[in-house]
């Protein structure tokens, strides 16, 4: 239910403007850059193509993005089977997919924890945790492929804690498992780079238990049990190997560069509090939401998950070493144990090392998202189960229940960019004719400016029939990549604005430029130079032209 609830409540926010685009086969460099553009003009991208092909949709993902496409694929097929006509339905069957493969998720929990723990009562608190963490709520509600590959990382941890049970009892893996592991790997690879980190993770585990075996007996690591581990690695990395070439200009690509903007070796703690945040909201998310409710809403919100994590997490680690007394047990919580540690280290490797602060987007915890609710789950039956601390659960499924209706309300720290909140304040604080100009990389801010107008589009105008409507223009000031400066695009733009001879209220949006309005005799409004819904802006009024 908290999946598909007021699903198409929120304007499309740059990410799931490009998943959009690109699934129906359009191209965002239709777009014109440096001169100003009506909304319906903005908003192509995001009208349905019905000569599109699969091929038009991995065409422009190689060519404009930097996503692997098979979750564009059935996104394209999706929204072909239903034929989305525009307006408020294109969003809610875009985000159904993700929906739907985010319910799909529960079962496979389900299957996830009997296959590996042989607990029926672990595997259905493991779909009942994955059911109503916020986390995945959040995730399922987005136009995105992270709850497909969310799937993927299910059915790989799946194969890989088999394959620690046969290892640990020098038992081989079926053949049919390593070749159905394999093709779980690639099409994980194939939907998301960052699946490699799971693959990464798995690597670490297997490593400590080779390291293990290695000083018991040498001729282990030679062995059947060994060679078809061997063998699921060989297969995996050539599966990884044919997207090399497109991992190499990834690296260098200014769609990813947003990961390297900020300092985390300077600001070293910031990544690490934002990695609690991502943490917690696997469990606990309250109103937190400081851009539309009351600070103190906050502050109640953060002292009581900080009490409540402060009560429940004794108790968790308490079940979860009360499971792992049973030897095979033990040795399913350590693997599930290094496999999220070593999935940890490298997002700080990344951050720290590289600088690269994979810790700046919630999404990316996706890595190890099953593994930490299959522990969780495994904690809480030892706590209904053994230690008889069944006040635990119930407080843990109400707490989960009002974390779901935050998501779905749109009151948590979760969603970080909101056109929402933006629109009704240009809306409100507009008198003349409206111009919103930002700077433009890449279709990054395309995606951003187009929220915007989808907002205004789809729920303002029809809300304010009755009222003075604003109906905005658009500007992107595209910076040169040969100079790497916005100076010709501010210019044009400078220019643009004292050919228009009518009252104009100008909105700057995310514009990270210099620019001279006094030939066009506009003056900044004092009241609104604000930031809101992760949108910079800024107001000007500029007077008509005698």
């Amino acid at each position: 239910m908290f999946r598909f609830l007021n699903l198409d409540l929120l304007p499309p926010w740059t990410d799931e403007c490009a998943t959009i685009a690109f699934s129906l086969g359009n191209s965002f460099q239709i777009v014109p850059v440096n001169e100003i553009i009506s909304t319906e003009v903005l908003l192509a991208p995001l009208t349905p193509n019905s000569t599109a092909t699969v091929s038009d949709v991995v065409h422009h993902l190689f060519t404009e993005s930097t996503h692997p496409p098979v979750y564009f694929i059935l996104a394209h097929w999706w929204m072909k089977m239903f034929s989305p006509a525009a307006g408020l339905d294109l969003i809610w069957i875009a985000r159904s997919l993700s929906a739907f493969f985010g319910v799909a998720a529960i079962p496979a929990m389900f299957i996830f924890a009997k296959l590996t723990v042989n607990s029926t009562l672990i595997a259905q608190i493991s779909a009942a945790v994955m059911a109503l963490s916020p986390f995945a709520i959040y995730l399922a509600r987005e136009a995105r492929h992270y709850t497909l590959v969310i799937l993927l990382v299910i059915a790989s941890l799946t194969c890989f804690i088999k394959a620690i049970q046969l290892l640990d009892k020098r038992a081989t893996l079926p053949f049919w498992i390593c070749l159905t592991w394999i093709s779980i790997n690639c099409v994980g690879i194939a939907t998301h780079f960052f699946f490699s980190l799971t693959l990464l993770a798995e690597l670490f585990v297997f490593l400590g238990r080779g390291w293990s075996q290695f000083h018991k007996d040498k001729n282990l690591l030679l062995q059947s049990p060994w060679r078809r581990i061997y063998l699921v690695a060989a297969g995996t990395l050539i599966g990884c190997l044919v997207w090399l070439p497109i991992l190499r200009s990834i690296y260098q690509s200014p769609l990813t560069q947003w990961v390297s903007d900020g300092e985390p070796r300077i600001n070293w703690l910031e990544p690490i509090l934002r990695m609690l945040l991502w943490w917690w909201s696997m469990l606990i998310l309250l109103p937190t939401a400081f851009n539309n409710i009351s600070l103190w809403v906050v502050v109640i919100s953060g002292m009581v998950t900080i009490l409540f994590l402060g009560w429940v997490l004794p108790k968790l680690i308490s079940g979860l070493k009360f499971f792992a007394q049973d030897g095979e047990n033990r040795l399913i919580t350590q693997a599930l144990i290094g496999y999220i540690g070593g999935a940890i280290a490298l997002f700080f490797l990344f951050t720290y090392g590289l600088a690269m602060d994979l810790t700046l987007a919630p999404r990316f915890q996706f890595v190890y998202f099953p593994a930490v609710v299959i522990l969780l789950a495994i904690s809480l039956a030892s706590c209904w189960q053994q230690l008889q601390q069944k006040s635990i659960i119930q407080a843990i499924f109400f707490i989960a229940v009002i974390s779901g209706l935050t998501v779905v309300n749109n009151l948590g720290y979760l969603q970080q960019h909101r056109p929402d909140l933006l629109a009704p304040i240009i809306q409100q604080n507009s008198e003349n004719s409206v111009l919103i100009a930002t700077t433009h990389k890449h279709h990054g801010q395309t995606g951003r400016m187009m929220g915007l107008a989808w907002e205004f589009t789809y729920e303002i105008s029809p809300k304010n029939q009755s009222k003075h409507l604003v109906s905005p223009q658009f500007f992107l000031a595209h910076r040169s990549p040969e100079t790497r400066s916005y100076a010709t695009s501010v210019k044009i733009l400078s220019n643009q604005l004292t050919e228009v001879p009518f009252s104009l209220d100008l909105w700057l949006v995310d514009f990270r430029a210099e620019i001279d309005l006094e030939p066009r005799q506009c003056t900044p409004d004092s009241k609104t130079h604000f930031r809101t819904g992760e949108y910079k802006y800024k107001l000007y009024h500029c007077p008509s032209i005698n």
